[in-house]
């Protein structure tokens, strides 16, 4: 299978360097100073799974006329655009694209520009940080992927046999919009109470009402997910409500992380969009309106700043 990768930052990096090892012929598509330094001194992941160092393949642009199998797209919400113009030349008629970005938002996107058959449904579940001098640093063990045709199609043999061999915990999944409802309602529940309160689980759960204001944060987001047809199974909203409010936890969504580095957030590709469908269906969601207005105030301060 040939895979083009945009970016080699912490996700696309990781799966990407796990496709290489699985024999599979990669491209990191990049900006021209990342590929010098991969040129200069590889790939680097240290990981639970197994460490990986070599030299990848890797280019500023893309040939006229070179297509691939799969375009593996882990972008920002706010840059999907300049992926999009960055992956255009690489599509072909069988190609398909993997987007991997939070919430839901980004399929309509790129529906419009490649068409619906080209854009599969997909989702993954790690923890990966980029650090200051290039190398990916898996934290934990867990590295879960999921991908699938949104309509229930057959994936493409040469892709899904690609994807199934990299040594990561990967499926195809025939119900993907569902899987990726489900993250969509557990993300903003965690993104939306840990910005709300700036704080981590443990420490929002510490407190006397903080358990419980995370639980009704979350069953906004879980309703919204089940008036809009893909209602989170009894399982998931288990493991959502005990992962929210776990005594002691150090978790913090990574928008919490990019508000304390004074970085921009993805509040309107997730908080926003999805209270956007709560409001369309009539859901109540004060909770979730709430924290996404608080980082819409964050957000208009932070461009004002910018602009000053």
């Amino acid at each position: 299978m040939r895979v083009l990768v945009l970016g080699a930052g912490a996700t696309g990096g990781y799966f990407g360097c796990r496709l290489v090892e699985s024999g599979q012929s990669v491209r990191f598509l990049v900006r021209p100073a990342r590929a010098a330094s991969l040129a200069r001194d590889g790939l680097r992941v240290q990981s639970a799974r197994g460490d990986f160092a070599r030299v990848v393949e890797a280019s500023a642009s893309i040939e006229p006329g070179e297509t691939f199998d799969l375009v593996l797209l882990s972008c920002k919400a706010w840059d999907l655009e300049s992926a999009i113009a960055a992956i255009a030349p690489a599509i072909g008629a069988d190609t398909r694209i993997l987007p991997l970005l939070n919430g839901l938002r980004h399929l309509d996107r790129l529906d419009a520009e490649f068409g619906r058959g080209r854009v599969l449904g997909g989702l993954c579940h790690i923890s990966v940080a980029l650090q200051g001098d290039g190398s990916i640093r898996h934290v934990g063990s867990l590295d879960r992927l999921q991908f699938g045709d949104r309509d229930g199609c057959a994936v493409p043999a040469r892709v899904r046999d690609g994807l199934l061999s990299m040594r990561t915990e990967t499926c195809e999944n025939t119900a993907i919009l569902d899987a990726m409802w489900a993250k969509f309602a557990f993300i903003a529940g965690l993104a939306g109470i840990t910005c709300l309160l700036r704080g981590s689980v443990g420490e929002i759960a510490a407190t006397p009402d903080g358990a419980i204001l995370a639980t009704h944060l979350y069953h906004e987001c879980a309703e919204t997910a089940r008036q809009s047809g893909h209602a989170p199974s009894d399982a998931a909203i288990a493991e959502a409500l005990t992962v929210l409010t776990a005594q002691g936890s150090p978790l913090k969504a990574s928008m919490l992380r990019d508000l304390e580095r004074g970085s921009r957030t993805e509040v309107e590709h997730v908080l926003g969009d999805l209270l956007a469908r709560a409001q369309a269906l009539q859901v109540d969601a004060p909770l979730l309106a709430a924290a996404c207005t608080a980082l819409r105030v964050r957000e208009r301060a932070l461009a004002d700043a910018s602009t000053a």
